[in-house]
């Protein structure tokens, strides 16, 4: 399953839905099928997101291994960080706080 984030004026963040619900519960959001971030809880968002990719620098979160051909060998499998799904997400939440817009999920 996709979810897609959305902000008015800004392209769209489409991800897996597993990796979607780890970072809404990152950011502290229920993790759902559709959802809301209202610009007031804009600022605690990006702030929760930013302690996450600055913890993923130090000690690395994998949130799923990249989907792709099957590997021969295992060790070889790309993982793929919480900080490489974090950013643009980020970035659109920062879009979204700039021009006071809510960012919508699920619609």
């Amino acid at each position: 399953m996709l979810i897609v984030f959305k902000a008015e004026g800004a392209a769209d963040v489409m991800m897996f839905g597993d990796v979607a619900k780890a970072l809404m519960a990152v950011m502290g959001k229920e993790a759902t099928d559709r959802g809301v971030i209202t610009v007031e809880q804009l600022p605690g968002a990006i702030e929760r997101l930013r302690k996450a990719v600055a913890r993923d620098k130090t000690e690395p979160q994998v949130l799923e291994p990249e989907r792709g051909p099957a590997r021969e060998n295992e060790e070889e499998q790309v993982h793929v960080r919480l900080t490489q799904r974090a950013l643009p997400l980020i970035d659109l939440l920062e879009h979204a706080r700039r021009e006071e817009v809510p960012v919508l999920w699920g619609v």
